[in-house]
């Protein structure tokens, strides 16, 4: 680690791994059948993407959404290569690309909690709509993973590209932080609060599923 403050703090870089870790057991377990495992792969990567969302407003400084987030003409300028990223963090393309990857997440997690594949698996807000509405809300589920994907590679190419083409240094500061040319700039902010957050969201979601309505009486009789 070099002097200064971390470009990207614990929670930041924690929260990271976690759905890059999530996101193919999540897939796997839908691919072969795991549809328990999936669930809880799911709520895991619906707490991360909140914590995630909500440290943008109280958390670090390069964290926050106020660090990066620029109007239409800094991205256009930062892709013509006219104008410079203002921060260390994030650049103005790059914020983008990243709030949509968490919506993507979060629209992606929220419509999993409603679907169903009628036979194993419900999700405990599957009876909060009418079946219409869950069908649409299924097959949402289904399209937004092949977006997802999209992004994904995208991602990985904007990442090869910076790294290699323009020698920006973005992995190292997501291992440890920071690197000898990028730091951040201000004092990270402890990261107990971002669990405390976490847990505060995880027993939110739970108290949501405990109110969710349970599925209708059967008409059938043994």
């Amino acid at each position: 680690m070099t002097e200064g403050h971390p470009l990207w703090d614990r929670p930041v870089r924690y929260i990271h791994w976690l759905i890059l870790v999530l996101l193919p057991v999540c897939w796997f377990t839908a691919e072969f059948g795991y549809l328990e495992y999936h669930q809880w792969a799911g709520y895991a990567i619906l707490i991360a993407v909140l914590t995630r969302m909500a440290w943008g407003i109280i958390g670090s400084p390069q964290a926050r959404f106020s660090d990066f987030l620029r109007g239409p003409g800094a991205v256009l300028g930062y892709l013509r290569g006219t104008q410079k990223a203002r921060t260390p963090g994030h650049n103005p393309a790059g914020g983008w690309s990243a709030i949509a990857l968490w919506l993507l997440l979060l629209i992606q997690a929220l419509s999993g909690t409603v679907n169903t594949d009628d036979i194993v698996f419900t999700g405990p807000f599957h009876y909060v709509f009418e079946s219409e509405t869950t069908e649409k809300i299924s097959a949402l589920h289904d399209w937004v993973f092949n977006v997802l994907l999209g992004f994904i590679a995208l991602h990985l190419v904007a990442i090869f590209y910076h790294e290699r083409v323009k020698g920006h240094r973005l992995l190292r500061p997501m291992v440890y932080g920071s690197a000898p040319d990028r730091v951040g700039t201000g004092p990270a902010k402890p990261a107990y609060r971002a669990i405390v957050l976490a847990l505060i969201l995880a027993a939110s979601l739970w108290g949501l599923m405990e109110l969710a309505p349970v599925p209708p009486p059967s008409d059938f009789f043994w």
